[in-house]
């Protein structure tokens, strides 16, 4: 994981970083890293769970056609033969 110094930051913004670490109960190096990451993530990103609870409510799914998604084939995947 790569490692990044931050040099001559003002006192004042290194003291609010250290309140909003601690409005968000995480250390000021958390801080830094969630605010980092929320400032390089594509917007409007969607992650592949919430995409899926979308498509399954605009094609009103009923509770029985999603337990019938639910019951998937859980056995081990079986060896492939390429000869």
């Amino acid at each position: 994981m790569a490692v990044l110094t931050v040099r001559n930051l003002p006192d004042e913004v290194h003291r609010a970083l250290r309140v909003r670490a601690a409005d968000h109960g995480r250390s000021t190096e958390a801080e830094v890293r969630a605010i980092l990451e929320s400032a390089v993530k594509p917007a409007g990103s969607l992650k592949l769970g919430s995409l899926l609870a979308d498509i399954g409510r605009k094609a009103k799914l009923t509770d029985a056609e999603v337990d019938l998604i639910a019951e998937r084939d859980r056995s081990l995947p079986r060896e492939i033969d390429f000869g």
